[in-house]
Parts: C-alpha cells; structure tokens; sequence
C-alpha cells in the first residue's frame, strides 16, 4: 500500500491519478488536511490537518509500504524573513522528519521526498547545470527548508532500515498549474505583447506527467534506494522559446518585443520587480544524466506536447 501526502495538490493529484491509472487494484492511502473531497473508491482519505511536529501517523501508516511526501509550505508572501523561516521549518522539517521516524518505526520501506531545485540554489552559469554532487546553496527560507529535511531524512534512513529517495524538481508546469506560470499562459493566450523577445537565457523545466513518471519510476526501482535526483523535461528552453511554444500551443499569434535584457533590469529594478525578470531572464539548468543512467529514466513527453497540454485548459 501506498500512502501518498499533499493528495490534494498539483502534483499529488496527478500522482493519484497515475497510480490508479497504472494498477486499478491499486490501493492507496491519502493524507489530507481537512474533508469533504470525494475520492475514488480505492482511495482511503485520512485527514490529518495541518502537517507538523505532533501530526499521529503510526495508525495511518499501518500495512504501508511506500510514502510519497510532495506536502510541503511552498511561499508566504507577507511574513517577515524570520517568520517565513520558522514557518517552513515547522512544516517542512519538523512535520517531514516526525512523518519520517513514524514511518521507519511502523516499517514502511521507502520514502519517497518531492525536494526542490532550491537546495542547488537559484541560478546556474549558462551551459553548467546543476548536478546531485554539487554543493547545496539554498538562498531562500523554502530553500533552506527543503535542505534540512534532506539531512534529517539522510539521518534517518542512515539510522534504520528505511530507503530514502529525494527528488528535487525545477519549476514544474501541467493542467492546472497556478502562480507565475499560469499568469504568463494568461497574457500569452489573450495576445498582449511581451517585453521577452530577446532573452537567451537557458531554463530546465518538468512537465507534471513527467515528474509524476520519474516518481513511479521511483516507487520500485531497486537503484533508487538512499539517492538525491535532479529532474527535468530533459530540453531547456530560453524564455523567448518558452513563450513561442505557449503561443504555437494554444494556436494564437505571438507579440514578442526584443527588449535587450539589460533594459529589462533596469526597468524591473526602478519598479521593484527585479526577483521576476531575474527568473525570466536568468538561467537555472539542470543535468539529468544520473536518472537516465542509474535508472534508465527518459522523460516520457516532450515539450512540445507538455505545453500543448498545459495550454489547452
């Protein structure tokens, strides 16, 4: 049995759906923070509340074999530098590793962890990814966060019989997505003209079917076990590129203005925007060269059709 937490989110939607899809015997446990959801009849919901350092798991976690962690405290807009700390720590440490030590102690045998590239750090040198043995950087509190569960999940398999898996994925794009993302497939989709023509950045990406594919690969492959991967579509693509093939997707026309990114900078630093244009401009690239070869991984869909995907909802 498989339980799966974060059921409710982008990404732990579609892991359900894809592991019923896979197995319709499948029966799977679901962590959820409050009720009223309807669930397939091989779902059994457990609503857990808030994630955290006292959240009872021994009596959810009997007869489970696998769990899949993608809840986490992603962002907090408002709170100050020192609450945002406490406030990811508290979900993303403390209730990740009290999850952890009840499942190692009720006799779980894997533990799969949605990480994230920001324990890599923010930006890549163009043409250097990131890779697993690089040294973590992490310059955020979600950032930092992510970090010392890894360590203490490490700790934990290191002290027990239970494997660990961590899987730190870029920006992750599908159906549904919300945030940054969502905001440009908007201004795309209605034909605004874009300030972005001229960007020649380098940017890895994941699909949401390819990351949930890299996770079910990840469920039972016996090489996996107590490895740190990096994931990604396998093809970067400059900003520009980016949004050529949101537009090309939803079979709109394009308006891109080749604005030189060092006006774009300036412009976004004048109105405090600087953080934004250094994702759009910026480059952060991922090597998945360790998935491919320990694994024998290749992500399944291609741009092209992920963004098709994506932008036909």
């Amino acid at each position: 049995m498989i339980l799966i937490t974060g059921a409710t989110g982008f990404v732990g939607k579609a892991l359900v759906q894809r592991l019923l899809t896979d197995d319709e015997s499948r029966r799977l446990v679901v962590a959820v923070r409050r009720g009223g959801q309807r669930w397939p009849e091989q779902v059994r919901p457990i609503v857990t509340g808030d994630l955290s350092s006292f959240t009872y798991w021994s009596g959810i976690l009997k007869g489970v074999a696998v769990v899949l962690h993608s809840a986490a405290r992603v962002h907090a807009m408002e709170d100050t530098e020192a609450d945002s700390l406490t406030a990811f720590r508290a979900v993303n440490v403390d209730g990740t590793l009290n999850l952890a030590r009840q499942a190692a102690m009720a006799g779980v045998k894997r533990f799969v962890f949605i990480s994230s590239v920001k324990v890599n750090g923010e930006s890549t040198q163009l043409g250097r990814p990131f890779t697993e043995a690089d040294a973590p950087n992490p310059r955020d509190a979600y950032g930092h966060s992510k970090h010392l569960a890894e360590q203490g999940l490490r700790q934990i398999s290191a002290d027990t019989d239970m494997e660990v898996v961590i899987i730190r994925p870029p920006l992750v794009y599908g159906p549904g997505v919300k945030a940054n993302f969502a905001a440009l497939m908007r201004t795309v989709q209605r034909g605004w003209p874009l300030p972005l023509g001229a960007v020649h950045n380098q940017r890895s990406l994941v699909a949401l079917d390819n990351l949930v594919d890299f996770i079910v690969t990840c469920i039972t492959h016996p090489q996996a076990a107590n490895q740190t991967f990096l994931v990604s579509d396998g093809q970067d693509l400059s900003t520009t590129a980016l949004v050529r093939g949101m537009a090309q997707a939803a079979g709109v026309p394009v308006r891109l203005l080749p604005v030189p990114v060092w006006a774009l900078r300036a412009g976004a630093s004048f109105l405090g925007k600087s953080d934004m244009v250094q994702r759009l401009s910026g480059n952060l690239q991922v090597n998945i060269l360790k998935a491919r070869n320990l694994l024998g991984w290749v992500p399944p869909v291609y741009v092209e059709e992920a963004l098709r995907r994506t932008m036909a909802l």
